[in-house]
C-alpha cells in the first residue's frame, strides 16, 4: 500500500526483514533522537533478535516505511489484548496498538514526521476492522504527544508500564478523518 503527499514523497510499507534490516534499524533505534524507543544500548544482534521475535509473533508486526523507495521510518502494530497493554485497560473490538519511529537525519524536512504519522494512520484505518488506534508513549515525550493530537488522538490517562509511565491515548477513525481533513 502506498500513501503520502507529492511534496514530501510517496510512502510505502513492507514487513521488516530482521536479518536484512537489522543494521539499518540498529542505527535508528540507538540514535540519541530515539531515546524513547528504549534501545539506545542495543547491539546489532539484539536488534535482529528483537525484530525476529516480532516477525514470529502473531500479535505484533513491524513494517519498514519507505519514502520514494528509501527506508525512512519504522511502524509497529500490535494487538493490545495480547501485547503491551494487557491488564492496563479494557480493549475494545477493533483496537490496534501502534508505535512509529522516524529515521534520524542531518537534514530534517519540515512536516515530514507529521506526514509519516498521517501515512501510518491511513494505513491502519485502511483495514475496515480497525476501529480505534491505541498508543502509549512515554509521558515525557511531548513531541509525540503533539503529533498524536494533530492526527486526532485524545489522551485518556497515565498508566504505569514496567519500562515507563505512559500516556494512554486513543484515536477513532472519525477523529482521524476530522483531524486531517483538508
Amino acid at each position: 500500500m502506498s500513501t503520502g503527499t507529492a511534496a514530501l514523497g510517496a510512502f510505502a510499507f513492507r514487513p521488516v526483514d530482521p536479518a536484512r534490516d537489522a543494521a539499518l534499524l540498529h542505527r535508528w533505534v540507538t540514535h540519541p533522537k530515539a531515546a524513547f524507543w528504549m534501545m539506545r544500548d542495543a547491539r546489532p544482534e539484539h536488534v535482529e533478535r528483537a525484530y525476529g521475535a516480532i516477525a514470529d509473533d502473531e500479535h505484533h508486526h513491524a513494517f519498514l516505511g519507505l519514502c520514494d523507495g528509501v527506508p525512512a521510518f519504522l511502524m509497529e502494530t500490535y494487538d493490545p489484548a495480547h501485547r503491551e497493554l494487557v491488564g492496563l485497560y479494557e480493549p475494545e473490538p477493533g483496537d490496534v496498538g501502534m508505535h512509529f519511529l522516524v529515521a534520524p537525519t542531518d537534514t530534517p524536512v519540515h512536516g515530514f514526521t507529521r506526514a509519516v504519522i498521517t501515512a501510518v494512520m491511513r494505513r491502519l484505518f485502511a483495514d475496515p476492522t480497525t476501529a480505534r488506534v491505541v498508543v502509549e508513549p512515554d509521558v515525557r515525550n511531548t513531541a509525540v504527544h503533539a503529533l498524536n493530537a494533530a492526527v486526532g488522538f485524545v489522551p485518556e490517562r497515565e498508566i504505569r508500564k514496567p519500562e515507563k509511565t505512559a500516556l494512554l491515548s486513543f484515536c477513532t477513525r472519525e477523529r482521524f478523518e476530522k483531524a486531517v481533513a483538508v
